[in-house]
């Protein structure tokens, strides 16, 4: 069985890779780059280089590999809803003309809503197109792995440690699932032996955690009090976009964390769950550790 897998450039796919290979599997990285690709054929792994955004590309890549694991690459530009039409239209293109046996697509929390969750929201149109795919080519399983918020986000506000604060724009005692991108990767890696059936939703999260407790965390690890600190939503544009983000994302942005505080952006009732075993402390001393080198 060759399990092919996209984003080994970034976190989870790297994870999903390497969790593959050191059970043995066989691993097909997709690269955009070919330079990207000689470590992991140094380690055992068939490299294919495609453009995951080009239909024709990305399908050569996946040809003959048994499942696939895909996903949208992340991306700070202007015009962001429009790249992730473009960008998913390719995937599902690329899906049904290779025809893998299982595909996992990393989706999110909220991703059952077509609107009201802001980049999130741009995960729904792939979700339906691969749900679609199945529909024509039952031999393609699918399976949504809607991950909840990616505790590694923490990182943007830490910069504020300083400081002595932690901000946000969420209450700070608001409870919100939050999962490792390192779970998230092993996670797909056993979703991807463990074989599809038809169209599924797996939600991977973890125990809430509150602003108050990631302060908390943050204290045991710096040896100092930090406060979490809450700004009101409509701070989101004008601080995300003087940090350098578009105004079009930012809005975005402002939607999704509005959407969290609502309750909008949540959990899809009736399919399965798994929890996460990462805990934040762990993930937050990794990226203070990551800041000091």
């Amino acid at each position: 069985m060759i399990h092919a897998i996209a984003g080994v450039s970034g976190n989870t796919g790297r994870v999903a890779a390497e969790t593959l290979l050191n059970a043995g599997e066989k691993v097909r990285v997709i690269v955009r780059d070919a330079a990207k690709g000689e470590a992991w054929k140094a380690r055992g792994a068939e490299v294919a280089v495609a453009d995951v955004t080009n239909a024709a590309s990305l399908a050569a890549a996946l040809k003959g590999a048994d499942t696939a694991y895909l996903l949208l690459p992340p991306r700070v530009a202007p015009g962001f809803r429009e790249y992730q039409l473009e960008t998913g239209r390719a995937l599902v293109a690329a899906v049904e003309q290779a025809q893998p046996k299982h595909v996992v697509f990393l989706s999110s929390v909220g991703a059952q809503h077509a609107a009201g969750a802001g980049p999130i929201s741009g995960l729904y149109p792939v979700e339906q197109g691969l749900r679609a795919v199945n529909a024509e080519h039952p031999a393609v399983n699918v399976t949504f792995l809607r991950a909840g918020y990616f505790m590694e986000n923490l990182g943007g506000s830490l910069g504020a440690l300083a400081h002595g604060i932690l901000p946000g724009f969420l209450p700070v005692d608001l409870p919100i699932d939050m999962i490792a991108t390192v779970d998230i990767g092993r996670t797909a890696a056993s979703l991807l032996r463990e074989g599809g059936q038809g169209v599924q939703v797996v939600q991977l999260g973890g125990p809430g955690v509150t602003g108050n407790d990631a302060a908390a965390a943050l204290t045991r690890l710096v040896g100092k009090p930090i406060q979490a600190v809450s700004a009101p939503t409509d701070q989101v544009v004008p601080t995300l976009t003087g940090f350098g983000m578009p105004a079009d994302l930012a809005a975005m942005y402002q939607e999704m964390i509005e959407g969290i505080g609502t309750g909008h952006v949540s959990w899809e009732a009736g399919q399965r769950r798994i929890q996460g075993t990462t805990t934040v402390d762990t993930v937050l001393a990794g990226l203070l550790a990551g800041a000091q080198n």
